[in-house]
């Protein structure tokens, strides 16, 4: 079966190289430019100097990096700040109003998908579509672990998408949901941080068991547990691991997908996440779109070592064009 699903990568995956000014956007864009990941995905707050109020400059020089390596804006991640007044949430109304704005900016940067952060609300989302599906583009629900599809947030979106049955609503899986192996790269740094071994060995067994990860709270507290481990408890309240076939019951809306990632080995798969199963799953079920690598491991090893992102994206991507080829007839 012949896939058509394309590569990418979100400029999130380069967070610390960005935040100690060791890269630039162009910096990003080249890297994915060589590594075959053509599709862009932006954060605008990480990456674009006054946000939210953008120069046309700026807008120039990204459209003209994206000629200068061939790339193409693709995603837009927005965050829907509720709190930006002191005191007080935004309304409904501000919040829609802040949608619009990043609609806006999404139309100017040339990107079609918008990364919806999954707090955000189903009412938000319904009211801003109008003005979505006017300008083109698409709204799109990032299903974040611990949250999947049943969950009664994510359902109350569906019900929306339902009545509204407009284009500009959709998902955007993130394959976090999908962690089938506790993170390596989690449970060793709480180890350099003086988690004992046998508490390290309860939460990452009890995981990977896919046993009842929110016991451990209490029982890690009732072991006289530390800030650390207790830490590394809720940490696994806050993975999932869901079957990837549950990716095909919303497979229709599905237009974009985060591929998370945490650490990728020395033979070249992902430690924690199942990705032949999930490109398999994808494949089968139709999926056109971008799998967009989204590299968090950084936060685990930023304490023992320099965190090489491109080396992990490059990785990731080798990774990727393997699993896809064998699907191209």
């Amino acid at each position: 079966m012949s896939h058509r699903i394309t590569r990418g990568v979100s400029l999130y995956s380069f967070q610390e190289e960005f935040f100690l000014r060791t890269m630039t956007v162009r910096d990003a864009v080249a890297v994915a430019a060589k590594i075959g990941a053509l599709d862009i995905e932006i954060i605008p707050e990480q990456s674009i100097p006054g946000f939210p109020r953008v120069s046309d400059e700026w807008v120039r020089d990204w459209h003209d990096t994206m000629a200068e390596f061939g790339t193409r804006p693709l995603a837009y991640d927005f965050f829907l700040d509720t709190l930006r007044h002191p005191g007080r949430r935004l309304t409904h109304d501000e919040q829609v109003a802040s949608v619009r704005r990043d609609v806006d900016l999404a139309v100017r940067l040339g990107t079609t998908k918008l990364r919806a952060i999954i707090s955000t609300p189903a009412e938000v989302l319904r009211d801003a579509a109008p003005y979505a599906e006017e300008a083109g583009v698409q709204l799109l629900l990032e299903v974040h672990a611990p949250f999947h599809y049943a969950h009664p947030w994510v359902l109350r979106h569906l019900e929306v998408m339902d009545a509204l049955d407009s284009p500009a609503l959709g998902f955007m899986p993130d394959l976090g949901c999908f962690v089938e192996r506790f993170p390596r790269v989690a449970s060793e740094r709480a180890l350099r941080e003086g988690a004992r071994p046998e508490v390290v060995d309860l939460v990452v067994k009890t995981y990977d068991d896919h046993g009842d990860v929110h016991g451990l709270m209490d029982t890690v507290n009732y072991l006289g547990g530390g800030p650390v481990e207790i830490g590394l408890a809720r940490q696994a309240t806050h993975y999932t691991w869901r079957d990837p076939r549950m990716l095909l019951e919303q497979i229709h809306r599905t237009h974009h997908v985060q591929a998370k990632f945490y650490e990728m080995t020395d033979e070249g798969t992902e430690y924690s996440i199942p990705y032949d199963r999930i490109v398999d799953v994808l494949v089968e079920g139709g999926f056109s779109g971008c799998l967009s690598s989204e590299y968090e491991g950084n936060r685990h090893i930023q304490d023992v070592h320099p965190v090489d992102s491109v080396d992990q994206v490059t990785r990731h991507h080798a990774m990727l064009e393997r699993l896809l080829a064998r699907h191209e007839n």
